[in-house]
């Protein structure tokens, strides 16, 4: 098959599995209604096309195992996080020791870093504030902890992720 017609069978693929799950998450949400169908086909093909923009299609697959590992670590992490920052929060004297931290990056600018600043702004505790250069800058309520392990450990899962291993 020529790469051209492998690439364009590729995008209708995508875009048609896509479309599925985006139809699966209207129903899930809004229920089936045949009523509703005009909204929801308006929705789907919005949201497919968003989705395509966004995200293109393209020959690299995700490991689904790093994800799912990606996905479990995430949920411990915030839940450990989630306790610290309640018990600092609840504890009369406020054990906190805000500040800056400077994070060297191996992600590029673009995409990756983004994703790895949105990823890491979820977990409590740390919220990236600026990029400079190789760096991010994050705002952390103790600069005593192992904030720049942590975040090279986070780093490195979603590199997992983006790099399919």
């Amino acid at each position: 098959m020529p790469a051209g017609v492998h690439e364009h069978a590729a995008s209708v693929t995508s875009a048609a599995s896509r479309a599925v799950l985006f139809l699966c998450l209207w129903f899930v949400l809004a229920g089936v209604d045949p009523g509703d169908l005009p909204a929801a086909a308006a929705a789907v093909i919005a949201a497919t096309w968003t989705s395509l923009r966004l995200l293109a299609p393209g020959t690299q697959r995700r490991s689904p195992i790093a994800m799912a590992q990606l996905a479990l670590r995430f949920f411990c992490e915030s839940v450990v996080a989630s306790v610290d920052v309640a018990r600092r929060a609840l504890d009369p004297r406020l054990p906190l020791h805000p500040g800056f931290v400077l994070y060297p990056t191996e992600l590029p600018r673009g995409e990756r870093r983004n994703v790895f600043a949105t990823l890491t702004s979820l977990l409590p505790g740390t919220v990236p504030t600026g990029d400079e250069e190789e760096q991010l800058i994050y705002h952390c309520l103790d600069v005593g902890q192992p904030i720049a392990a942590q975040l090279a450990a986070e780093e490195a899962a979603l590199a997992r992720v983006l790099d399919g291993g």
